[in-house]
């Protein structure tokens, strides 16, 4: 039998090129993502902060800190999950994003959940 841990919080990601807000002739890639984030540890957590590191393909990075995710500061229990949408503009057609969100349990212990690195990438433009 798998003992849950205290704190396990998995995130979960979709992308979507926005060709509406996107202009190609003037080095403009808009995509959505959305996140889920899903507690499976037993102790509950509050997303306290974000942070994401933005890369397109020619290298350039964005750095993006903030407080909780689209003005919310979730606390999930065991079991519970959040989604959101939100989205990132870059220069090229392809990029990446990766990041943490820093985590509060309810017995005060700060931990942070990784956001694994994710492709952002214009339709046809990957094999």
């Amino acid at each position: 039998m798998n003992e849950i841990k205290p704190y396990d919080i998995r995130i979960r990601v979709k992308t979507e090129y926005l060709p509406s807000e996107s202009d190609e002739d003037n080095d403009r890639f808009v995509f959505a993502y959305t996140i889920t984030v899903e507690n499976h540890g037993a102790e509950p957590a509050k997303l306290l902060t974000r942070h994401w590191i933005i890369t397109d393909a020619e290298n350039r990075v964005q750095e993006v800190k903030g407080e909780g995710v689209i003005g919310e500061q979730p606390r999930l229990k065991h079991g519970e999950s959040f989604s959101y949408t939100s989205g990132t503009m870059i220069e090229t057609p392809v990029g990446s994003m990766q990041g943490s969100y820093q985590m509060i349990a309810d017995d005060k212990h700060k931990f942070d959940a990784i956001i694994a690195p994710f492709t952002l990438a214009m339709p046809g433009v990957l094999h």
